[in-house]
């Protein structure tokens, strides 16, 4: 008898590493046509799949100080991370994205989106990114999105552990631009009381970043910590149902079977006295 092959979710090893094929540096490639029908496409594309979109903390991001820019950064746990980080740049932040992706030759049209590649089967490649990173702050409108761990862990995966290209984007903002602001973005995916599922993104504390000399690795260790501690603080609102009072930027009508039985809930049956 055949013996089944364990199928092998998470891999150490970055997709252009693991393939060693080679990737030329491809920028984003945006323009109001494709932004219009990118915003308009990932959006459908979450509303077709769950029933709301729940956040909070967003005056972290609100209060920031908007003479500088502004990096996000999440954990990165399943194919609809980008998805999520797109709206939440378009939709709630109003900005445009600038998202790093690897392996981009294989969805080229996401550069159309604010998507630019990174390839990580060398530090020289990579390092293309990295600066690229640097330069698109330069222009306030723009978004930048990390997933620092640079790497797809499984959902709430601990320790939280990044690479060190964050950091290395962090200082050198600082240095270009006299000051970067850093925010913690935890997103995560679960049943409440409906019968899909639902996004719950929470914006954490501004990290704001003057010194570009602090050390890379110790920052690193900083910023790590500041994600864990985002997430542990979501994890504690969605275990003790604390949800209520998020910010919602869609929720979908109940279904038909869902409204019946609202309704059968709200109806109060007369008590049946004993003969």
């Amino acid at each position: 008898m055949a013996t089944k092959e364990k199928e092998k979710l998470y891999s150490d090893v970055p997709p252009t590493r693991l393939r060693g094929k080679e990737e030329k540096f491809k920028p984003a490639k945006t323009n109001k046509f494709w932004l219009t029908i990118a915003s308009l496409f990932f959006f459908n594309m979450l509303q077709n799949r769950f029933y709301a979109f729940r956040y909070s903390g967003f005056e972290n991001y609100a209060n920031r100080d908007k003479e500088h820019p502004t990096i996000l950064f999440a954990p990165h746990s399943n194919w609809w991370d980008g998805i999520v980080f797109y709206n939440v740049a378009h939709r709630i932040c109003k900005k445009e994205i600038r998202l790093m992706v690897e392996e981009l030759n294989r969805f080229p049209l996401l550069r159309r989106g604010g998507a630019y590649s990174v390839n990580k089967k060398s530090p020289q490649t990579a390092m293309q990114a990295l600066k690229y990173s640097i330069d698109v702050l330069s222009d306030l409108r723009n978004l930048l999105c990390i997933f620092p761990q640079g790497i797809i862990r499984p959902p709430h995966y601990r320790p939280i552990e990044f690479q060190t290209g964050l950091a290395y984007i962090a200082k050198q903002a600082a240095k270009r631009y006299g000051k970067v602001t850093l925010i913690p973005l935890a997103i995560e995916y679960c049943f409440l009381r409906d019968n899909r599922p639902e996004v719950v993104a929470n914006f954490g504390e501004r990290i704001e970043l003057t010194d570009p000399k602090v050390d890379r690795h110790e920052y690193t260790h900083v910023l790590e910590q500041a994600l864990t501690k985002t997430c542990d603080e979501q994890f504690h609102d969605i275990s003790t149902g604390k949800v209520e009072d998020y910010d919602i930027l869609f929720r979908q009508h109940l279904k038909w079977y869902r409204r019946i039985e609202q309704r059968l809930k709200s109806i109060d049956l007369p008590e049946v006295s004993d003969v």
